[in-house]
């Protein structure tokens, strides 16, 4: 096996945050993509597996790459596309049509999750707890809201807690009005209203695929008296050493949360590694809210890695548990 491992060229695909900022793109818009950190720890843990680690970089440079004759055994892929509801399906779509295999959820995985309504619509079909919901597509559709307050808003396709801030959570029909309007105005797409749920915030860790997928273990999510309040925002996410405390937990309704996110991750088909988002009603029960099955991995500051810090995890057995997992899949 170690023979083979030394012949193994791993392309690596990703936003890199600078370049978008350059051409001119925000801070908020660019949010989701990687800092070269990120694009470095991964290089090293390739390079320490005993492989080849071929940076491609986005999609126009895998197209360029593509067209020029190269080839890579598997691509680690973390790209997260610029535009539209298939943009993290664009580069796992473009390696298969190339027979190119690749780390993390296929096409239909990635468009259908980067969409949360529809997530949700496949997710409350399987049978398991989410808060009732609708998508506005309009300000025509906000007066046909029929939910009782209070209510939670937030773009139906974003991720790092972008549209998302204190006022977020709605208590009546005119606040209603106003955050749908601003939301469908500066994210040009629907926005996921849902019932809002007043217990506990957790995260959860998955690895692997189908029967093979484990959950990792459940972070509480607990914002600190200065956080921005009622939701884990763009804002406290941008500064969370200050606004956000990270506990690791193992109670009946964290054990919970792990079951629904393995159903989830099963019954979307989804693979090697990402992380589950859940609420609790106020009766304790958590209920599944997204999924994010291209999750952040800079070493430091992303959600997953921090869980398997705080596990006894090193950044370098993920990275290549989440290799090991796509080469055994594709094998």
């Amino acid at each position: 096996m170690s023979g083979h491992k030394t012949a193994l060229k791993v392309g690596m695909t990703y936003d890199l945050r600078d370049d978008y900022l350059k051409e001119g793109y925000s801070p908020e818009e660019t949010a989701e993509f990687d800092s070269p950190d990120t694009i470095s720890a991964i290089e090293k843990v390739i390079r320490e597996q005993g492989y080849e680690a071929c940076r491609i970089g986005n999609i126009r440079a895998l197209t360029r790459r593509l067209a020029a004759g190269d080839r890579w055994d598997i691509v680690f892929n973390i790209a997260e596309g610029v535009s539209g509801f298939g943009r993290e399906a664009q580069i796992p779509a473009l390696l298969e049509a190339f027979n190119i295999p690749y780390t993390f959820s296929d096409p239909l995985g990635q468009a259908l999750t980067l969409h949360k309504g529809m997530t949700k619509h496949v997710v409350r079909d399987l049978g398991i707890p989410t808060p009732d919901f609708a998508v506005i597509r309009n300000k025509e559709e906000i007066a046909a809201i029929n939910l009782p307050f209070p209510l939670f808003a937030k773009p139906v396709a974003e991720g790092t807690g972008k549209g998302i801030t204190a006022t977020s959570k709605i208590e009546n029909r005119q606040e209603l009005q106003e955050v749908c309007l601003h939301l469908l105005q500066n994210f040009r797409q629907p926005v996921l209203v849902e019932t809002y749920l007043s217990g506990r915030e957790f995260t959860v860790g998955i690895l692997g695929t189908g029967g093979s997928a484990r959950a990792l273990g459940v972070l509480e999510v607990i914002l600190r008296p200065e956080a921005e309040k009622n939701a884990y925002s763009y804002e406290n996410k941008e500064h969370y050493e200050k606004l956000v405390q990270y506990v690791l937990v193992d109670d009946i309704e964290a054990r919970q949360a792990m079951e629904i996110s393995l159903a989830v991750w099963r019954g979307l088909d989804l693979k090697d590694a990402g992380r589950i988002d859940l609420r609790s009603d106020s009766q304790g029960r958590p209920h599944f809210m997204e999924v994010n099955s291209l999750a952040g991995l800079h070493p430091v500051r992303s959600d997953l890695p921090i869980l398997c810090n705080l596990l006894g995890m090193s950044y370098s057995q993920l990275i290549s548990q989440i290799i090991d997992s796509a080469l055994k899949r594709c094998s």
